[in-house]
């Protein structure tokens, strides 16, 4: 029989775990192939309550399947294949797998293309009625259907129809980057709550456009778009969860803009443009940044610095939803693409890209504030990081 002291250890550690404390599923998107060392999506176990990661084991072969997303009710996770060429045709392809729910492995239902090379994100709408990809390479964005059992229906042909291309209408004198701007990037996609719309950066054009979204007929329409400055390079965009505001990262100028979302209207007004870096960063030649998103509670801000290897922290001000800089926290780690909060709002996972890490940070709840915890994991070429919505079966509260 195990000793009145152990006993007693046993009960001292089952008080002090958090009364939810379990663990949850999360996959890592990669660049696959070459000297990356990836063979396609990694999975680990996240302990909610200490932050811990499992070390991480292939969950299926895949062709670079850089970004990924969740089916809001199926066991269903979908990919980009961010390529160039896809079954030997231009343009690369959005995948579908159905998850184990028990280890996180993949196992491929179908794949279509993704009308553009280099699509690069892919989201699903609420309703889980269509997949939404950007494509980088393509300047364009797509919308697929999606079957009762999740998998992905063939693109709506004709205009409008589940592909649209954004057009290029610069002039030189405009003084955007003519080396990273000489064509429509389309580079993120992000349906509203409602359905309704789809807001899609494109770093080319330095826009960000709201599409009108039929997600029924598995449409998109031009509708509305807002312009950031030039050479500011739109990459990723966070939508409050008050559905009042949105913040779009911008990859070329390292800043942060702030706007004002009407949802009937489906504008966008900007509010303000802050800076992702410290004022005492002068030097950002090679600097760029990734990722974007809102804390759970709607209070806070994160953005990814690269080459600075940071991730910057703002607060969000409620009532007017204008941001103030918290400062940068250090990846311990390089590049970081990818981070993501995990659903309880505890900790932020951030990916490097160029160290083959994922690095895990507390989150003051008061402050917003990050601080590292000592984990660190190896992960082949991380880029994209998603969280299981619910907590594994077999790891109920403890």
């Amino acid at each position: 029989m195990p000793s009145i002291r152990v006993l007693f250890v046993i009960l001292v550690v089952a008080l002090a775990a958090p009364a939810d404390a379990a663990e949850r599923l999360v996959w890592f998107g990669t660049y696959s192939g070459g000297k990356t060392g990836s063979e396609g999506i990694y999975v680990s176990r996240f302990d909610d309550a200490t932050g811990a990661l499992s070390a991480p084991v292939l969950a299926t072969a895949a062709n670079s399947p850089s970004f990924l997303a969740l089916h809001p009710a199926l066991p269903v996770l979908y990919a980009v294949s961010e390529v160039a060429d896809a079954d030997g045709k231009p343009g690369g392809a959005v995948q579908a797998f159905t998850i184990n729910a028990a280890n996180g492995s993949l196992t491929a239902k179908n794949h279509q293309p993704a009308g553009g090379a280099g699509p690069c994100h892919v989201t699903v709408d609420a309703g889980g009625r269509v997949a939404l990809a950007a494509n980088y390479g393509g300047g364009s964005a797509i919308c697929l259907g999606l079957e009762a059992d999740g998998s992905l229906k063939p693109v709506v042909a004709g205009s409008p129809g589940g592909l649209l291309q954004h057009a290029y209408d610069r002039k030189p004198d405009e003084g955007f980057n003519p080396g990273r701007q000489e064509k429509p990037h389309g580079h993120s996609i992000d349906p509203t709550p409602d359905g309704r719309f789809a807001i899609v950066c494109d770093l080319g054009l330095d826009k960000v456009f709201v599409h009108s979204l039929d997600a029924g007929r598995a449409i998109l329409a031009p509708h509305a778009a807002a312009t950031t400055k030039a050479g500011a390079g739109p990459r990723h965009f966070a939508l409050h969860p008050s559905g009042r505001f949105g913040y779009c990262v911008n990859e070329l100028d390292l800043t942060v803009t702030a706007f004002a979302f009407d949802p009937q209207a489906g504008s966008l007004t900007e509010i303000q443009t802050l800076s992702t870096l410290p004022a005492d960063v002068t030097d950002r030649k090679g600097f760029s940044t990734a990722e974007i998103a809102v804390h759970p509670t709607g209070t806070f801000l994160y953005a990814s610095n690269r080459g600075h290897h940071s991730i910057a922290m703002y607060a969000i001000d409620p009532p007017s939803g204008k941001l103030s800089f918290l400062g940068a926290e250090p990846i311990r780690g390089k590049t970081p693409r990818a981070f993501a909060i995990d659903p309880k709002g505890r900790f932020l996972l951030a990916g490097g890209q160029e160290s083959n890490t994922v690095t895990v940070f507390a989150i003051d709840p008061a402050t917003g504030r990050l601080s590292f915890t000592g984990t660190s994991i190896e992960v082949p070429v991380p880029v994209c990081i998603t969280f299981a919505r619910q907590p594994l079966a077999s790891s109920s509260s403890r």
